[in-house]
Order: C-alpha cells, then structure tokens, then sequence
C-alpha cells in the first residue's frame, strides 16, 4: 500500500504531483469541486484502492469521473453538495465493493446508475433527500443505509420495500428508517409500512401476505368509497367500449349491404344503358324511313333493294306490336246464353 495523506490542505483542485503508485489517496476537508480538470488529473492514479473525498465542494457527478480506476474498492464522497448523479459517472468501476454518498442533497436517483458496480456490497445513501428509489440491480448487494431521508410511503414505495423483504440485502438502522409522508404513517419503518390493496393491484407481481393488512388510521368508510369509485370508473369505461364496438359494427354491416347491392345492381343496370343505344338520324336516313312508310311514289330517286328490304323488315316489326282490331266492342253486361238462344 502506498498512502497519501492530503487533508485539510485547503486544495481546490486535486494534485498532479503526487506519486503515480498510490493506492490510498484521502483529499477529505478541501475545497474541490471534482471538475473536468480534476477528473483529468484522477485518472493518472490508475492503482488506486481507496479515494476519500470527504467534505469538499462536489455538487455535480460527471460521466466517466473515474472510468479510469478499474483497481478502485471503496469510494467515499459524503458530506458535499451533490445533487446530480449522471447515469454514467460510476463507469469502469468494475471492483468497487463500497460507495459512500452520505449526507449530501441528492433528490432523485437512476437505479441505472448503479448498473456498472458488478461487485458492489455497500451502498450508504443515509441523510439525503431521497424520498422515492426504484429497486437497484446490484446483485451482490449485502448491505445498505437509507435512513435520513424523507420517504414518501406511498404505493410508490411498494416495489423497494419488497427487494427489501424477499432479498439477502441487509437494511442498516431499520428501525430509524422511517417514513415521512403521509402523516399517518410516520410511525412505520419503510420496510414494515402496510399498504392497501389498491397498491397491491398496481404491483400484481409482488402480492404478498401483508395484502390483508389494513391502515389502522384510516376508517373503513373511506375505503370503501375509494373502492366504490373505482367500481364506478371501471363500469363508465366498459360502457364506453361497448358502445364503439356497437357503432362498429352497425357500420361494417351497412357498408358491406352496399357493396353487395352495387355487386348485384351494376350488370343490370349496365345491360340496361347498353340496350338503350339510340343515335340521331341522318337526313339521307330520315329521308329514306319517311319514304318507305308513306310509300311515296314520286321520289325523285330510285331506293336500293337493300334499304327497301330493311324498311319491310322495320315494317313489320313495328306492325306486330299493333293490337289486332275486328272492329267489334266486347261488352261484358251481354248474357252470352241469351245470345245463342237468339242466334
């Protein structure tokens, strides 16, 4: 171990002249900020064990602020103001096995952020701001403090407090682990807080034994309203779908009749407009039709037997809708019998 002791040296930023062989490094009670200069200069110290950055000015994790410290175990950075953690900053920190960020003001954590620590078994996230945290992916995970912080024990919390009961972590100071929101619940420890059932159906993955237990400040009446409302909800709903899928249908069935009229209509129709093919007459024709009904005899012009024969035809055919006339009126008031008496 080669160690170097540089506290309360009043630095702003870290050292470049230290040895490269260090493998303790402690810059606690400082002024540095861990800036892009300072993560230039950190990555130089590549066998480094052990990096104390106790009570400085850090405020911002950057990405890749120590991608190059493939050696490093244990990092302590509690006591700053640091209020973002970019979801890239623990990069390269294959061999950490301890990550102290205590007592900082630290709202809001990316349980993605940890996803690089392969070999994390400390996790100190006490005296923060922390009121809500997704469970983590920290599979060798042993031990972890979360007291000090405002935990807000809705059914957000659910998820975390389950990791925590069907998982080998350990929760340090669990009895001091209270929750904050809401008031009613400040009594409980996060890991012992009931909940609901209606926190139980946004989380149908992790029903457990505790989903018969009720809050012991909140009177029945106001749990069943809340289930009623929903029942409510729930039915407005499914009368909403019903009613599309009504409407839908009455439109496909009305859509589908036209298409199979069109279908049926058309060749009719179509043999109807093809039947009813006239053109207008010309005059050497209009002449020549004239000529052969009147049967004019004076026309100044001989007609070919051709034109002839298709008049006669004409003829015909139009004398052959006329009704046959005797010439005699049927009346039907006349006895027929008495007729043949007379005859």
């Amino acid at each position: 171990e080669v160690k170097c002791n540089l506290t309360a040296k009043n630095y702003s930023l870290i050292p470049a002249n230290i040895s490269k062989n260090v493998t303790i490094l402690d810059l606690s009670y400082n002024q540095i900020t861990l800036n892009i200069t300072d993560t230039r200069v950190l990555q130089t110290y590549f066998l480094l064990n052990e990096l104390y950055l106790i009570e400085n000015k850090v405020t911002i994790l950057l990405n890749n602020s120590f991608s190059s410290l493939s050696n490093l175990e244990i990092l302590n950075i509690c006591r700053n103001s640091i209020h973002t953690i970019q979801q890239g900053t623990f990069t390269g920190l294959h061999k950490l096995k301890k990550l102290y960020l205590c007592q900082n003001k630290i709202v809001q954590l990316n349980p993605d952020t940890f996803l690089p620590l392969k070999n994390l078994i400390l996790l100190n996230l006490h005296g923060n701001l922390i009121s809500y945290f997704d469970v983590p992916q920290l599979f060798y995970l042993e031990f972890i403090i979360l007291y000090g912080n405002p935990w807000n024990c809705s059914c957000s919390l659910l998820n975390l407090q389950n990791w925590l009961k069907t998982s080998n972590v350990t929760l340090e100071n669990e009895n001091i682990t209270m929750c904050s929101y809401p008031d009613i619940l400040k009594c409980y420890n996060i890991k012992t807080v009931p909940y609901k059932a209606e926190c139980y159906s946004k989380f149908p993955s992790f029903i457990t034994e505790d989903l018969h237990i009720p809050f012991q400040s909140i009177s029945n009446s106001t749990f069943n309203n809340s289930l009623n409302n929903l029942t409510r909800n729930s039915e407005h709903e499914s009368h909403g779908k019903s009613w599309a899928f009504l409407v839908g249908v009455v439109v496909t069935v009305v859509m589908t009749s036209l298409l199979i009229s069109i279908a049926i209509k058309c060749p009719v129709w179509y043999n109807f407009l093809l039947s009813y093919n006239h053109h207008r007459l010309e005059e050497h024709e209009a002449e020549t039709y004239e000529d052969g009904f009147t049967g004019n005899p004076s026309s100044p012009s001989q007609i070919p037997d051709t034109n002839s024969e298709e008049t006669t035809v004409i003829f015909e055919q139009l004398h052959s809708f006329v009704v046959y006339d005797d010439g005699f009126i049927e009346d039907k008031y006349i006895d027929t019998h008495e007729l043949c008496e007379e005859n």
